[in-house]
């Protein structure tokens, strides 16, 4: 299946039944969906790329960023298109290789995509290149590979994970004596413990206590007793990023932290979120009193609700859709922002040219405040060398109450500070 569609009729039909009305809203080919007409502009087509986990046993598994992407196509189609044009979403999956997304990007270039939004790849400079020959505006991403904050083809909507680090020093600084970091050993391992030392030392506290972990690892014993040492069992803090696996660390820490010890944890979103909490037990979790550090309001939010309310329209039933999942928020953010972009361009065929040249002109992207409202100009990027394309240093701080991911502190929390001095002193 080439996920391509038939060409639209040269006249709309007005008799259609209920039953075909209904199949006219379903994936043709693989991975293509269709919206009805518009009525004064040109259909646009945008790609949506993330790993389905069925490649390889080890694949990451972010099916539920696609199928957002799926529901959000349906919804806005069924009122009209965006700016009268009818969304054309088409999905690729991206298997979390390199081979798989240069796959994808080629995808887009083949599908004529005006824009790429909201996906996910570890393997930037494999699907950021394409697009780069292209000049395919790449919005929003997930943050998992840094050319996302580097590439001038990549419009990020948040700070990446270096945002959250620096987020996480200010948050532990307030409230910790002492940190214990454990990270992989690895170059991203080095970035996560310089931002955290930089973090701290703009607030006075002491530097943490640094403990690099092999990867692939299936005990964290060993890592979990220096990080009680170096945390202390009164007023200390334990953070660790180490994606999926973060669970396994704190659940080897939990086990062997002595009881009446008062020792904080803390990570950021992405390896500790909401889905993780409820599975390993609500509030009976190993994260319970947890800092997180996350990019968005926390998911309970009011301003999700139109997500929510679109996911019980359009996707009902559909397993792969979590709302409190941050790949399929980082989703709903990436398409609500090109709505927003294309609404103020009032063309009657938008183009990657068009929409680029309004990124690059400082049209405004409106999320309905699930971020600042967001700009790309030059004058909007934060001036570092390490991350020349970040527009959005702010992040949120929340704690996991009762089972909960809950704001700790109302807004956002600039970091911008954080990440240049950071910058400049590595």
């Amino acid at each position: 299946m080439t996920g391509r569609r038939r060409p639209p009729s040269p006249r709309p039909l007005r008799t259609l039944t209920g039953a075909v009305a209904a199949g006219a809203l379903l994936l043709t080919g693989c991975g293509a969906l269709p919206g009805a007409s518009g009525d004064s502009g040109e259909p646009v087509t945008v790609v949506t790329w993330a790993p389905g986990g069925a490649s390889a046993p080890d694949a990451a598994n972010m099916a539920g960023m696609t199928a957002m992407a799926q529901a959000y196509g349906r919804w806005v189609n069924a009122a009209g298109g965006i700016d009268g044009h009818e969304l054309r979403v088409v999905t690729c999956d991206e298997q979390d290789t390199p081979a798989g997304a240069g796959d994808c990007a080629r995808r887009a270039v083949e599908e004529k995509a005006v824009a790429v939004l909201g996906s996910y790849s570890r393997h930037g400079r494999a699907s950021l290149a394409p697009l780069e020959v292209a000049d395919i505006p790449y919005i929003g991403g997930y943050g998992a590979s840094e050319d996302e904050f580097r590439s001038y083809t990549s419009y990020p909507l948040t700070g990446g994970q270096s945002a959250l680090l620096a987020g996480t020093a200010e948050q532990l600084a307030h409230g910790c004596d002492r940190v214990s970091l454990v990270r992989p050993d690895t170059l991203e391992g080095d970035s996560q413990s310089w931002l955290l030392h930089t973090g701290l030392k703009s607030a006075g506290r002491p530097p943490q206590l640094d403990i690099p972990t092999a990867e692939g690892v299936t005990s964290y014993d060993e890592e979990a007793e220096r990080a009680l040492s170096g945390a202390g069992t009164d007023g200390g803090c334990v953070t660790s990023v180490l994606g999926e696996r973060t669970e396994t660390f704190f659940d080897s820490f939990r086990r062997l932290e002595p009881a009446g010890a008062d020792v904080r944890v803390a990570s950021v979103l992405g390896s500790v979120e909401q889905p993780l909490i409820d599975r390993t037990g609500g509030r009976d979790s190993p994260f319970e009193g947890a800092y997180v550090t996350g990019w968005y309001p926390a998911a309970g939010d009011d301003r999700w609700n139109p997500m929510r309310k679109v996911i019980r329209e359009q996707a009902f039933g559909d397993n792969r859709i979590d709302p409190d999942d941050t790949g399929v928020q980082t989703t709903w953010v990436a398409y609500t922002a090109l709505k927003s972009l294309v609404e103020s361009m009032h063309e009657s065929r938008i183009t990657a040219a068009k929409v680029t040249e309004a990124l690059k002109g400082g049209v405004r992207a409106d999320t309905g405040g699930l971020t600042p409202v967001l700009r790309w100009r030059y004058e909007d990027m934060i001036g570092s060398r390490s991350y020349p394309r970040i527009v959005n240093s702010k992040v949120t701080f929340q704690v996991v109450r009762d089972g909960r991911l809950v704001a700790e502190r109302k807004g956002f929390v600039d970091v911008t500070e954080t990440l240049v001095d950071a910058s400049a002193t590595r």
